[in-house]
C-alpha cells in the first residue's frame, strides 16, 4: 500500500495498460486501482488526460480509436439494414396473412 504523497514513478507501460482495463474491458477503474495497488485518483487523472470520460449505467463505452469507430459505425449501419429488411419482411407477411383470413 502506498502511502499519501508519495511519487511512484510509472512506465508508460503501465499507465497504458491500467487505462485499457478501464477503456477497453469496460473495468470500474476503483477496482483496476484496487487490484493494480494505485491510487484510484492517479488512475482516474492518466484516464482524464486521454480523453476518458466515465459513461452512464446501461450505455457502451466507445472506442477513442478512429478507425475503430468507423468499424463501429459499419457494423451498426449494416444491422440496421437488416432491421429495416427484417421490418419489411414482416409488414408484407401481416398484409399476406390479413389477406388470407378474409
Amino acid at each position: 500500500m502506498m502511502t499519501r504523497g508519495s511519487n511512484k514513478a510509472y512506465t508508460q507501460e503501465f499507465r497504458e495498460q491500467a487505462m485499457n482495463l478501464v477503456r477497453v474491458q469496460n473495468r470500474p477503474p476503483t477496482q483496476v486501482a484496487r487490484e493494480l495497488g494505485m491510487p484510484f485518483n492517479t488512475l482516474l487523472s492518466w484516464l482524464k488526460k486521454a480523453g476518458w470520460v466515465r459513461r452512464e449505467e446501461g450505455a457502451e463505452a466507445l472506442p477513442e480509436d478512429v478507425s475503430a469507430l468507423r468499424v463501429r459505425v459499419g457494423e451498426l449501419e449494416r444491422q440496421l439494414k437488416r432491421s429495416e429488411m427484417e421490418k419489411e419482411i414482416l409488414k408484407k407477411a401481416t398484409a399476406f396473412f390479413a389477406g388470407q383470413s378474409q
